[in-house]
């Protein structure tokens, strides 16, 4: 059984968004006004799976577009070569 790449890539997408929303959420809730960076410290690890599955993510996008883009490449018809005789010029003349 194959797994659709989209499938993949928005399943990556959603685990980035709810462990930044996670780490946001804990930070606020363990925020210790007397060391207001520890909770932030103590959450980094969520916000780094959260960057991590967000670029992974931009990645594979892009990864899929240059792949389409050399299918079209491919696809389009090609294009005769011009010699290296310089055609003449259509100019009305006086």
């Amino acid at each position: 059984m194959r797994i659709d790449p989209s499938m993949g890539r928005t399943i990556l997408f959603s685990l980035g968004v709810v462990t930044f929303v996670i780490g946001v959420y804990q930070t606020l809730v363990e925020n210790n006004p007397k060391v207001p960076l520890e909770s932030l410290q103590r959450n980094y690890w969520l916000f780094m799976i959260s960057l991590g599955c967000i670029m992974y993510y931009r990645y594979l996008k892009q990864r899929e577009k240059e792949a389409n883009f050399l299918a079209q490449q491919r696809q389009a018809p090609k294009t005769p070569t011009k010699s290296g005789i310089a055609e003449p010029r259509k100019k009305p003349r006086n």
